[in-house]
């Protein structure tokens, strides 16, 4: 079943959940999405009070969860102002770059559903400073421009304060098994867990597949999801940094596109960051070298995912990260290798079908004395 999956398949599905609007705490499309996908092969399904899908396969033993999780959310902007010439001011939702605003289109999604087009706007080169060419813009002097000429004909829109924009760009092909496009942070993890959600047979543990809200503000829905399932031991999905470019050394690098996933070890640079699990990695490389897929090891310098927070649930979850190497990660161009993607896959799928409740209890906590 596994070995019948395609790139085409997955590009189809990576372009759906790219392409989608979905930033952080307005989910709903994706969470459709994700329900469309996983109905048919869950053997329970439920919406959680912040969002989260939860979606379970029942495992042979009956008892132990292994819990997936890859995050629905994207950056993005909140609109924040409405001037009287018909240009938005924004707010950034998540950690959405400066660098990455300038020129780009966007879609704005109002409250009642309907879909305008609009671009990030600054003052041409022509009237500025020199100096002002060679500096990145703060995110006051942005503004979207709809091609209102009034706030009257913006509010004839259905545009108010506190709706949502997001880059606008398609998912495309570069050339061999390279795409292109936005939110693949981290629609590419959802991809990833969907698919080998889908095609997982007989695990011996429950294998809860979660859809996660606001993970870009906080990895917030991840915390709530972890507490009402209680997990026995988790992976994340998520993408990481492929560094693989001009302008960094070779021994800065932290993972190379088309290598295979990555078996995290560590992320982050604070106390908000995952030291994964010795023994979950260790499992991880071994099932992908008995399985045969290529993959590399990760330390990542900054950032983390969901697995940070779930590792700290009540007392403690063994926690894990597979990510996909992305390429200039939180922009409209982010690039992936689908062969990465492909691998991810059966990385996850391997490590479902081959994980014990023996091995999970030998990681719970023991009475010395």
């Amino acid at each position: 079943m596994g070995s019948s999956l395609s790139k085409e398949e997955v590009f189809s599905l990576l372009k759906k959940l790219s392409e989608g609007i979905g930033p952080s705490g307005n989910e709903g499309i994706i969470r459709e999405l994700v329900i469309d996908e996983v109905r048919k092969v869950a053997d329970e399904l439920r919406i959680d009070t912040l969002g989260n899908v939860i979606a379970v396969k029942k495992g042979s033993r009956g008892s132990g969860k292994l819990m997936l999780a890859a995050h629905m959310d994207e950056i993005g902007l909140f609109v924040s102002h409405i001037d009287d010439r018909g240009f938005l001011r924004i707010l950034p939702i998540g950690g959405i770059p400066e660098r990455s605003l300038v020129y780009q289109r966007v879609v704005i999604k109002t409250r009642d559903g309907r879909v305008y087009r609009g671009v990030l706007g600054l003052k041409p080169p022509h009237v500025i400073k020199p100096e002002e060419l060679r500096q990145i813009p703060e995110m006051k002097e942005f503004f979207v421009d709809v091609g209102a000429s009034s706030r009257e004909e913006v509010l004839n829109m259905g545009i108010r304060v506190g709706d949502i924009a997001v880059f606008d760009r398609e998912l495309s092909p570069l050339i061999g098994d390279r795409v292109t496009g936005k939110a693949i942070d981290d629609r590419v993890g959802l991809a990833v867990m969907l698919k080998s959600f889908e095609i997982i047979e007989s695990p011996e543990l429950d294998v809860y597949a979660v859809a996660t809200v606001q993970e870009e503000v906080g990895l917030k829905g991840a915390e709530v999801a972890a507490y009402s399932i209680t997990p026995d031991v988790a992976l994340a999905l998520d993408v990481t940094v492929a560094s693989d470019f001009p302008g960094v050394s070779e021994h800065e690098w932290c993972t190379q596109l088309g290598k295979g996933p990555a078996i995290k070890v560590a992320d982050g640079r604070s106390a908000s960051g995952l030291i994964a699990h010795p023994e979950v990695v260790k499992m991880l490389i071994k099932v992908a070298e008995e399985s045969g897929i290529p993959y590399q090891v990760e330390v990542l310098a900054g950032g983390t995912t969901d697995a940070s927070v779930i590792a700290l649930n009540k007392e403690g979850v063994p926690a894990g990260v597979i990510s996909i190497p992305s390429r200039y990660i939180h922009s409209p161009v982010e690039v992936v290798d689908l062969k990465d993607v492909l691998n991810a896959i059966k990385l996850t799928k391997a490590f479902a079908e081959k994980t014990t409740y023996e091995w999970v209890s030998s990681l719970k906590e023991r009475r010395i004395k």
